[in-house]
């Protein structure tokens, strides 16, 4: 009900959940409005068995602890693809972390913070080992395929839609919260200082989680 009231993608499946609790509620209603609604004792509903064969029973049984266990079966490896791909057991990107971009240069010229610089980098996002993310001054992104090689310390972006287009650069950690990018990208010399983002001081991180809340959250 509750993915039925508010606004979430999931409407259709969750109405078919409920029509499916309405077929397995119906033979039940009349006892049910009978204690709940008049306040009455009822027997319990007799349990009618499926075939009149005692054989043919055991088999039924034994068809549905099989189905019972192979549902439990796939569902148990489809968790544990999920787990690996999206949750965490996946691989992570050697750069993993949101760097916003404190300081950046091409061609030696110093470009300053300004939301007009539609060249300039606000952030650099890295998730996925093979990916990497660009947000420029205007919030608009970036979408690269990035091969990251901590051992050399180099980084090359390429761009799927073009497969001659490559940056190649090098970067440097002198702390572990600290980046510094050299190389050459669009045919220009760049030079991006960076800082990484404290993921423990996002809201949904740090707030935690809480049974009972008061007072509603406005974020």
């Amino acid at each position: 009900m509750l993915n039925m009231t508010y606004d979430v993608p999931v409407k259709l499946f969750a109405f078919h959940l409920i029509l499916l609790a309405c077929f397995l509620i119906a033979p039940d209603v009349p006892r049910l409005v009978t204690i709940l609604f008049l306040d009455r004792a009822t027997a319990p509903r007799p349990r009618a068995q499926l075939f009149s064969s005692h054989r043919a029973n055991r088999i039924a049984l034994a068809a549905q602890i099989a189905l019972g266990l192979w549902l439990l079966g796939l569902n148990a490896y489809a968790v544990r693809q999920f787990w690996s791909i999206f949750g965490g057991g996946r691989q992570y990107s050697a750069l993993y972390g949101i760097w916003e971009v404190s300081q950046m240069s091409i061609d030696g010229t110093q470009r300053p913070p300004l939301l007009t610089d539609n060249v300039r980098w606000r952030r650099a996002i890295f998730d996925y080992p093979q990916t990497a993310t660009l947000q420029l001054m205007d919030d608009s992104f970036a979408y690269y395929r990035a091969s990251i090689k901590p051992a050399d310390k180099t980084l090359v972006l390429t761009k799927g839609a073009d497969e001659n287009w490559k940056a190649n650069l090098s970067f440097q950690r002198p702390q572990q919260n600290q980046l510094i990018v050299d190389g050459r990208m669009e045919d220009h010399q760049v030079h991006i200082e960076l800082q990484l983002t404290d993921r423990n001081k996002f809201l949904l991180v740090s707030r935690g989680f809480h049974w009972i809340q008061e007072f509603p959250l406005n974020r």
